[in-house]
């Protein structure tokens, strides 16, 4: 499935059809190492100078190897020069050893690119418990170029995919203080996806100066919001983890909370990951749709988030999307086990633009009007309103279809 993107201007920034090295000073790449049979399988981002450095892991308790060594670099330096990616092979529960290798990764490619080796981040994705082939990593690492002209993008999309069908980017650009800002991003993600992070990797890239603690706030609340509105099975995996980088060579003064500019840089850094979020939904494993679940009414925001989020994870919600079938039950079911409490008298929902549920009660609409929304559409929305409060929360996901069962029952092979 292609992306295509048109150039498109909000009230604070322009959405465009850059990719992860569109901001200055950025580079990036891949190729085959032999992890995979024929694919791209090792991937490399880097800045011409460190970068201010924030990230957020996944909550599963497994954290893989690459991780633990992200995490040390970070905490370390605070900056990144670099990270080295691989798929095809998650290097998780593999021990001492598997811990040693990833530390391996990131001191060949530090050397690779003439960096200290905590200026170095290192992500894998693939198949948990099994070693990495390291000589042929390493071999691969060494034929890493530098340079502008050595950067291509697109293989480092590909390179970082598993059971994707499509790779995933986002970009836009702003003005701040008179200078052109860029923010840009892909990711990688299909199964095992739930919120509080799943499998999936996400990077993110700016040539904006932005202020460590602002950088890392921003981060988790964006994450939050996106990332972490997304599922499509339910699984959370051992290594995702979304890594931002932030290189300064726009030229900006730096941003932080107190900066007139701030509300501009973090609306645009939403848009990124929003855009990636929905992607990686939309791709799910076997999915035919994407599905929008968009909660208002609530009194809190958390409670939006977590009707929005159990209704998108049913797994009789999304089965009846792929039926193309508008048991409207199903949705009610899930608001009611979610945790929420909820007025049944104040409750509305809406597939489409069709009223099913109308203040606790049964709507009059047409089943084949309701039939043929589902079945035609290839994003399909629903609205909630619990009837109780201000505040809202939105998520995301997809249908769950014959075709999920096929691939996982047979990834290994």
């Amino acid at each position: 499935m292609n992306q295509l993107y048109e150039k498109e201007s909000t009230a604070f920034f322009t959405k465009t059809d850059g990719n992860i090295s569109s901001p200055a000073g950025f580079f990036a790449g891949g190729l085959h190492c032999g992890i995979k049979r024929k694919r791209p399988d090792l991937g490399w981002l880097y800045s011409a100078v460190p970068a201010q450095a924030a990230a957020v892991y996944t909550t599963n308790q497994f954290q893989a190897a690459p991780i633990q060594v992200t995490k040390e670099s970070i905490v370390e330096s605070g900056k990144l020069s670099g990270i080295i990616v691989n798929s095809g092979n998650a290097n998780s529960f593999t021990g001492s050893e598997g811990l040693r290798h990833a530390r391996l990764m990131r001191k060949w490619f530090a050397a690779q690119i003439g960096v200290n080796e905590n200026q170095v981040g290192v992500a894998s994705t693939g198949v948990i418990g099994e070693f990495l082939p390291v000589e042929k990593i390493e071999t691969g690492i060494r034929r890493i170029d530098k340079g502008e002209g050595a950067s291509h993008p697109d293989l480092f999309e590909k390179a970082i995919l598993t059971t994707d069908t499509f790779q995933k980017r986002a970009c836009a650009t702003l003005e701040i203080g008179g200078k052109t800002v860029t923010v840009a991003g892909c990711a990688k993600g299909s199964g095992m996806i739930h919120p509080n992070m799943a499998t999936m990797l996400a990077f993110m890239t700016t040539d904006a100066k932005v202020e460590a603690a602002a950088l890392q706030n921003l981060l988790k609340q964006t994450v939050d919001e996106t990332f972490n509105m997304i599922t499509v099975d339910g699984d959370t995996s051992t290594n995702d983890m979304v890594i931002v980088m932030a290189n300064g060579l726009a030229g900006n003064d730096t941003l932080s909370y107190a900066h007139p500019d701030w509300k501009k840089f973090a609306e645009s850094f939403a848009y990124i990951a929003r855009e990636l979020a929905k992607q990686i939904a939309r791709d799910g494993e076997g999915a035919t749709k994407l599905v929008e679940v968009c909660v208002t009414g609530a009194e809190t925001k958390k409670e939006a988030q977590a009707a929005a989020k159990t209704v998108i994870g049913s797994n009789l919600v999304k089965a009846a999307i792929f039926g193309a079938d508008a048991n409207w039950g199903r949705i009610i079911n899930a608001i009611g086990y979610s945790g929420v409490q909820v007025d049944e008298k104040a409750l509305s929902v809406r597939i489409g633009g069709i009223s099913v549920v109308e203040k606790g009660m049964p709507a009059s609409y047409s089943e084949d009007e309701a039939h043929a929304y589902l079945k035609e559409n290839d994003k399909i929305c629903m609205a909630i309103d619990l009837g109780a409060g201000t505040c809202q929360g939105t998520a995301w996901g997809c249908d769950l279809t014959y075709d999920y069962v096929k691939i996982n029952a047979t990834y290994r092979s």
